[in-house]
Formats: structure tokens, sequence, C-alpha cells
């Protein structure tokens, strides 16, 4: 069983909508408390600098990985990272779980979190 991995977009820390989320209290909470393989964060995942990270970090090899994306909304994380799925040979359907944590506090946006990587790993052992 491959633990997911956790990436936080945080749309260049200054987008109105993350006001209410502090991000060093998030991802060490994920990190250190969750079972991740590891969290990372990425300024700006839908520029070009965002591309050349994802296809560096996806591993072609990891066709069961699931990444979970903190950002924005999931309808545009699908449409942004499409490409860079698709040319490692992954599944973006099976293999993305974008999750929107606009406008919540931290602690929402942990209980979140939380129930995703709890809900992958219950249906990882299933």
């Amino acid at each position: 069983m491959e633990k997911p991995r956790f990436i936080m977009c945080f749309c260049t820390g200054e987008c109105p909508g993350f006001s209410k989320l502090q991000l060093w209290p998030l991802i060490n909470f994920v990190r250190n408390e969750l079972d991740v393989e590891y969290a990372v964060i990425h300024p700006q995942l839908c520029v070009e600098d965002g591309d050349r990270f994802l296809a560096d970090y996806l591993d072609p090899n990891d066709k069961e990985r699931i990444y979970i994306v903190g950002g924005c909304a999931p309808v545009m994380q699908k449409k942004m990272f499409k490409e860079a799925f698709k040319a490692k040979g992954l599944n973006i359907d099976k293999q993305l779980i974008p999750l929107d944590l606009r406008n919540m506090p931290t602690e929402e946006a942990m209980k979140k979190v939380q129930e995703t990587v709890e809900q992958v790993l219950k249906e990882q052992k299933a």
C-alpha cells in the first residue's frame, strides 16, 4: 500500500481565499499527524514552474499512488494538471484528489485533509 502524497498549492500566498488559512500549522499537521508519505508546498501550481514541478514530481511507476492537492476549485485543478498526469501515464481521475481549501480556517482545512487521507487509506485496505 502506497501512502498518499499531499501537495498544498497556496496561490502565491496572496490570494484572499487563503487569508483564514495558516499554511505552516496546516502543512505540519499533515506531515506529522497524518499517514502520508510526505507533504510539500508549491506557491502556484497553475503556472509554468508548477508544470515543471509536476513533470519532475509525478512518478510514472506509481500507477496506484494517490496525490491529494489542497488548493483551488477541483474542476480547475483537474483541467490544469490533466496534461502533466497524462504525460506520465497516470490516471488523473483515479490518482488525483483535488481539495478546495479556499475560505477555510486552518482547523477546518485540517479536518478536510484528515478525512480525505483516512478515506484514501480505508479504500486502499478494502
